[in-house]
């Protein structure tokens, strides 16, 4: 096989942090170099070694149509010829919001921006104009984007590379962030009873996706829900996994909590970049140039991303696309855990319909502490022998298991029976 993975690493190495530009993409938590992708279609992505890899990560989530879908391609590409930029609004913009303000009712309005950090970064400005408060809070081992205010026991990478928080981050920055565990209420309670006058907003993922996928409890977003409208603070649901992920219209359309706000990500844009805050209307009429809350960007509502996002939403919105997306996650989820089961292995599966993760732990795992106590050894151990099979699964434990629509029952099976046979070689220590 080539090394041309291997030369471009050591080139990039030399002139970007860590040879990437984002931290997991370094393989630092399964060992080993990253290879590089030349191209990706369907199901599979294409090293520059000449490896074709069957990829269930999925571009971090939003590439629910797989690769290169045609009807995607053709959106942007006819976009691109009309201009790739314009500084002004487009019909596009308008388009896409119609569509996501008729998948999620909650968002009333909405302002689209570049990323989903971005997205969570907005949200949280507006929350303390609406409120005239300072305090938000969050949950240990949530990632909402490398936001200052948010950079407190966030997961994602910064679990991965065992980093509480990150330097260059002052103390005051935080000052205003409080952090409790997720899934625990009572915890949420009484911080509120002690400071819930102080409490702007509650921000949170529905299903966690940055710790590995961790559903909220029976009752946990329902009593979140009721006790920000009992002390007037906001809640904010991160949808930027979940979001056009779970369901058409969310994870807020399946657990049934109605948020004040919502942050959408690159799955708005058919895998783009491209990110969007909403809610209710009053709320949004806050925003400039309606209010005074500050927020612009020169590429927000960029053409080739609300094209992307057009064509792309479109394609999910037929019917029965997401019980068939459902049904191939289960079939996943299902095999991985009978594989580890018939080796002897310790592996707890978490499924929210769609996506989820296999924790070499033996459960459950219903918080941050519980998803740390997983056997990251393991899960090097296995990432490398599905890579060396030909299957490309997420470099670190605290992240998720994406399936898409391009993936067939067939290569699900396929990737099943690696599974069982990976599973045996780690529990004779193999791998």
């Amino acid at each position: 096989m080539e090394n041309r993975s291997h030369d471009l690493f050591q080139q990039a190495l030399k002139l970007m942090p860590g040879g990437v530009n984002s931290p997991v993409r370094a393989f630092g938590a399964v060992g080993g170099e990253p290879f590089f992708t030349a191209r990706a279609e369907g199901p599979y992505l294409y090293t520059e070694d000449g490896q074709r890899l069957v990829d269930y990560v999925s571009s971090w989530g939003p590439l629910i149509l797989g690769h290169a879908h045609p009807a995607v391609v053709k959106a942007v590409a006819e976009a691109a010829a009309h201009g790739t930029s314009f500084g002004t609004p487009s019909r596009l913009e308008v388009e896409l919001a119609a569509r996501i303000k008729a998948a999620m009712p909650a968002v009333e309005r909405m302002r689209m921006v570049n990323s989903g950090t971005e997205a969570t970064m907005s949200a949280i400005r507006l929350a303390r104009a609406a409120t005239g408060r300072r305090l938000v809070v969050k949950f240990i081992g949530s990632y909402h984007g490398h936001v200052d205010a948010l950079m407190v026991s966030a997961g994602s990478g910064m679990a991965t590379l065992g980093i509480p928080s990150s330097p260059g981050v002052t103390a005051g920055a935080v000052a205003d962030t409080v952090a409790v565990p997720f899934n625990d209420l009572g915890a949420v309670e009484a911080l509120f009873e002690r400071r819930g006058a102080e409490v702007a907003a509650v921000i949170v993922e529905p299903v966690a996706g940055n710790m590995g996928v961790v559903p909220g409890r029976d009752g946990f977003l329902s009593g979140l829900r009721r006790i920000t409208e009992q002390h007037s603070a906001l809640l904010i649901f991160d949808e930027v996994i979940t979001g056009f992920r779970l369901a058409y219209g969310g994870a807020q359309s399946l657990v049934g909590v109605r948020p004040d706000l919502t942050c959408l990500g690159k799955v708005i844009g058919g895998g783009l970049p491209v990110g969007a805050y909403g809610g209710r209307s009053d709320l949004m009429a806050l925003v400039a140039p309606e209010g005074a809350v500050y927020q612009a960007g020169t590429l927000s509502g960029n053409p080739l991303a609300m094209a992307a996002g057009i064509a792309a939403l479109d394609q999910l919105a037929v019917a029965g696309t997401y019980q068939r997306l459902e049904e191939m996650a289960a079939m996943l989820a299902d095999g991985l855990a009978a594989a580890a089961a018939a080796a002897g292995v310790a592996l707890t599966v978490n499924r929210a319909w769609t996506i989820f993760t296999p924790f070499f732990s033996a459960g459950p795992v219903e918080d941050f502490a519980a998803a740390q106590a997983a056997s990251r050894e393991h899960y090097a151990r296995y990432f490398h022998g599905m890579l060396k099979g030909g299957v490309f699964v997420a470099p670190s434990q605290f992240e998720a298991v994406f399936v898409s629509l391009a993936h067939s029952p067939e290569l699900i099976g396929e990737t099943v029976a690696l599974s069982r046979r990976v599973m045996a070689e780690l529990a004779e220590g193999r791998h």
